[in-house]
């Protein structure tokens, strides 16, 4: 049997394991509104997955507050009462009197600063430039202040306590939908992350939340702003989404980042970190009934929250009009299509999500046509983003040779129509179906990887998805397929990006052109990381590039091509810092 033949086979044989998919999940309820999912499983042998997800993100804030899911994130670690301070007196006392002061800044910024922007006088309220003699005093005395709460602040202990007991990996993620918080730890520490976790929740201290936005500021520098696309693509959703509130981004916007105050944050964690907007996942190696005791006991203490979580009640208007954004930066010349779709577990998102398979990949239909066939592609792809309320379709290709945007715009409407008229044939559908079989089947090997899952799919309508997905999947017809394209691919229904290189901008480096746009935006984050490294110690340089080198072999091969342009950079920054030869220098 030729290679091909037998893993194709070999693929085929998973998809009734699919279809059969049943992870036994049980599910309660504490009596303050808190929902656990125990999933015991014993393949990682001592080891526990572990977090909880609090069902609120960037969907749920409202203009004046975009942004405070993500800040949430940062603040959750910074400890307790108990956890992260030397004397909890002084450490409040600083934080009221810290307080006091921004209040007094945002008072000044949103009265006079504002008033001077508005009449022209200064183009940022909030630029410390345009200070006045009394908010240049004011933020010294905030950095004074700040800098002295230092000395009662015990940096990063909550992430000590953890690893200190064998745990690995905490961390948070925000989205539009959902914040999620994990880490794992031995099984013999589950009692430790019942204390540590539900401690948190009923005694957080938001101590450095004014220093906390200048971390949450670069960030967003790096991520968005430095990114040769960022500030078109928030630009793209904002214009794409005309009514939802998924029209900001995740870190929101910065005179948002510049405004909270402690009283909005603190409504905030009053209605959507309650244990009736909570849901805590524990996977791995543990007896259900000493979780439930333990969850009983440590998360049953925390009050309800006497606020329910307000719907989201503002659903995106019906686009009856095409929509188009040019804009320039220094990147290949690229275009994005975009359509309006349905919400996770919508009827019809699982066909969409099959024809995501249909396109990708390199024996998917994009590839082959405009990679490999017309050769005026360098990438192209789709993706289909179902969240809690709305979803969107997208194409996405960047330009190869003398090929414009709007040729690989016109290429993907072919694509359209090729997929309005004409039925996916049987054996296209079974490979993509075999290789989703697969994947999903591959999904449920590990602990951490279950965990996501059930939290992600909980938070955003059911963690029954794990198990319903597939089979749904498995059960998509061409039919399907063509109903789902004629449904939403309309002319009227879509907006389409335009980026093209900026007159004077410098070629991109090719190994970077090479990576697929989430790729780039990867990789320019980790070269953010890596020059504030060398900014702070220059001489780090060339133990960092031995480190990466030494790294190689071992970098799986879908992150070598990403790994390889960082290496590149990494290596041309090394050069700009190495010290001047000496040839030619004078002494003295």
């Amino acid at each position: 049997m030729a290679p091909l033949a037998r893993a194709l086979l070999a693929l085929a044989l998973l998809s009734p394991l699919a279809a059969a998919q049943n992870v036994e999940v049980e599910e309660f309820v504490l009596d303050n509104g808190m929902t656990f999912l125990l999933l015991p499983r014993y393949e990682e042998p001592n080891t526990i997955s572990a977090g909880w997800v609090a069902k609120v993100g960037s969907v749920n804030e409202r203009p004046g507050i975009t942004g405070i899911s993500h800040f949430f994130e940062h603040m959750m670690f910074k400890g307790t009462t108990t956890v992260g301070t030397r004397d909890a007196a002084a450490d409040q006392a600083f934080m009221d009197k810290q307080k006091a002061v921004k209040e007094r800044i945002n008072e000044l910024s949103w009265g006079q600063q504002y008033a001077r922007f508005l009449a022209g006088e200064i183009d940022d309220p909030w630029d410390p430039a345009n200070d006045t003699e009394e908010l240049k005093r004011l933020r010294a005395e905030l950095k004074e202040l700040m800098d002295a709460h230092k000395e009662a602040i015990v940096k990063n202990e909550f992430d000590s306590l953890y690893t200190a007991e064998g745990g690995r990996g905490m961390n948070a993620f925000t989205t539009h939908d959902l914040t999620f918080y994990f880490i794992d730890v031995p099984s013999n520490k589950l009692e430790l992350w019942a204390w540590m976790e539900s401690d948190r929740l009923e005694d957080s201290v938001f101590r450095e939340f004014y220093s906390e936005r200048d971390v949450v500021h670069e960030e967003r520098r790096m991520r968005l702003e430095s990114s040769p696309t960022g500030k078109l693509d928030e630009q793209f959703d904002a214009m794409f989404w005309q009514s939802s509130p998924y029209s900001w981004s995740v870190i929101g916007w910065p005179t948002d980042l510049n405004s909270y105050t402690r009283e909005d944050f603190d409504s905030y964690f009053n209605v959507y970190y309650r244990p009736n907007n909570l849901v805590g996942v524990i996977v791995g190696d543990f007896q259900p009934e000493q979780a439930r005791e333990l969850v009983t006991e440590y998360f049953g203490r925390i009050p309800r929250g006497e606020k329910a979580p307000p719907p989201v009640v503002t659903l995106e208007m019906p686009q009856i009009a095409e929509k188009r954004l040019v804009g320039e930066c220094e990147c290949q010349d690229q275009v994005e299509v975009r359509y309006h779709t349905v919400p996770f577990m919508h009827e019809d998102s699982y066909a969409l999500d099959v024809l995501v398979e249909i396109l990708n990949g390199r024996t998917g239909r994009l590839y082959k046509d405009l990679v490999e066939g017309r050769e005026i592609a360098q990438g192209a792809r789709v993706g289909h983003d179902t969240r809690k309320y709305a979803g969107a379709f997208s194409f996405s290709a960047r330009t190869k040779g003398d090929a414009t945007p709007e040729d690989l715009e016109q290429a993907w409407y072919e694509h359209v129509e090729r997929l309005k008229d004409e039925p996916v044939d049987d054996y296209e559908l079974q490979k993509v179906k075999n290789q989703l079989a697969a994947d999903s089947y591959r999904q449920l090997q590990s602990n951490s990887s279950l965990r996501v899952q059930l939290g992600f799919y909980e938070a955003t309508r059911s963690w029954r998805y794990i198990n319903e997905g597939p089979r749904r999947m498995q059960a998509v017809t061409a039919e399907d397929i063509q109903h789902v394209a004629n449904t939403y691919f309309d002319e009227t229904n879509r907006s389409v990006a335009i980026y093209t290189r900026k007159a004077g901008s410098a070629p991109e480096n090719p190994l970077l052109a090479a990576l697929s746009a989430e790729m780039q935006t990867q990789a320019k984050q980790m070269l953010g990381m890596i020059e504030q490294q060398l900014q702070a110690n220059p001489e780090a340089g060339p133990m960092m590039l031995e480190g990466m080198k030494s790294q190689a072999a071992m970098v799986p091969e879908e992150a070598k091509a990403m790994f390889d342009y960082v290496l590149s950079e990494l290596e041309q920054m090394v050069a700009d810092r190495a010290p001047a030869d000496d040839e030619g220098e004078s002494e003295g």
